[in-house]
């Protein structure tokens, strides 16, 4: 198999890592919390990494990662909504 480092496989795999972030970002915090917490900041990874993978997704034309990755971009940006929604309510 002979891979070809473009800027689409690299976009791919900076998307990869960007969503992997996610994970190692939401253990750290835990670990200083001493509680699991799902963080802010791992829907900002998520969504980030989505977008990333999403635009890959399409470039490759493949339905099923991009069917993926839609949805999930969709729910990660329906939770910071809910997360900012919730935070504005509370200080008025």
């Amino acid at each position: 198999m002979d891979i070809n480092f473009n800027f689409w496989t690299m976009l791919g795999l900076g998307g990869q890592l960007f969503f992997f972030s996610r994970f190692l970002y939401q253990w750290i915090v835990s670990e200083r919390r001493k509680e699991s917490v799902i963080p802010t900041g791992f829907w900002f990874f998520s969504l980030g990494g989505s977008l990333l993978l999403l635009m890959y997704a399409i470039h490759i034309k493949d339905p099923v990662f991009i069917l993926g990755q839609s949805t999930g971009f969709a729910i990660y940006l329906r939770n910071l909504m809910f997360i900012y929604r919730k935070k504005s309510s509370s200080t008025d």
